[in-house]
C-alpha cells in the first residue's frame, strides 16, 4: 500500500477539483507502471508556489529559478519496520499552469505528469542520457495512459523537455 502525505500551500491550487485523489493515483500509476511492487511505502507531495520552489532549487540545486516539479529521493533506512519513505516530491503552482496552458493541457493533466516523473525519480529513474531519458518517458507514458491522459511527448521536440535534486 502507498501512502500520500499532501500539502497544499498555494491558493492557485485550489483549482484541482480533488489535489489529494489526483496525487494518489499518479502516484499508483507511476509505480505500477514502472513494475515497483506493492510493498508499503510513503510519499511526501507539497503543493506550493514559484517563490518557494525557487528557495529549494537554489538550495539543493545550485539554480536561482523556480522549475515545475522537484524531487527529493529519500534514503532507504536500515531494516525500519513500517513503510519506506520514497522522498518527496515539490510542485511549484505558477510554473506548472503556465506550462500547461503553453502545451494545451489541463492544470489536473500536467500536474498528474509531473508528479508520475517526480515519483520515478524518487525510486531511482533519471534522464541525464538519451537512453535513460527514452526509459524513463516510456514509463511516463504508460502510467499516463493508464489514467487516460494522452503522451505528453508525442509532439514534442527533445530541448523542450524540462521536467526538476531532480529538476525536471
Amino acid at each position: 500500500m502507498i501512502a500520500v502525505d499532501l500539502m497544499v500551500e498555494a491558493e492557485g491550487w485550489g483549482a484541482l477539483a480533488d489535489p489529494e485523489a489526483l496525487c494518489r493515483r499518479a502516484v499508483a500509476a507511476a509505480l505500477e507502471a514502472a513494475g515497483h511492487g506493492s510493498a508499503a511505502a510513503e510519499i511526501s507531495i507539497l503543493l506550493t508556489d514559484d517563490a518557494a520552489v525557487r528557495l529549494l532549487n537554489r538550495q539543493w540545486r545550485g539554480k536561482d529559478k523556480p522549475t515545475n516539479v522537484l524531487s527529493f529521493p529519500a534514503a532507504p533506512p536500515p531494516g525500519l519496520p513500517g513503510p519506506r519513505q520514497l522522498g518527496d516530491i515539490v510542485l511549484a503552482f505558477e510554473t506548472v499552469a503556465r506550462e500547461a496552458e503553453a502545451e494545451g493541457k489541463s492544470l489536473a493533466d500536467h500536474a498528474t505528469h509531473l508528479i508520475v516523473h517526480g515519483t520515478l525519480h524518487l525510486i531511482g529513474h533519471d534522464h541525464e542520457t538519451e537512453d535513460e531519458a527514452e526509459a524513463m518517458e516510456a514509463i511516463e507514458v504508460k502510467a499516463l495512459a493508464r489514467l487516460g491522459i494522452a503522451d505528453p511527448y508525442r509532439d514534442m521536440v527533445a530541448d523542450d523537455v524540462a521536467v526538476g535534486a531532480s529538476g525536471t
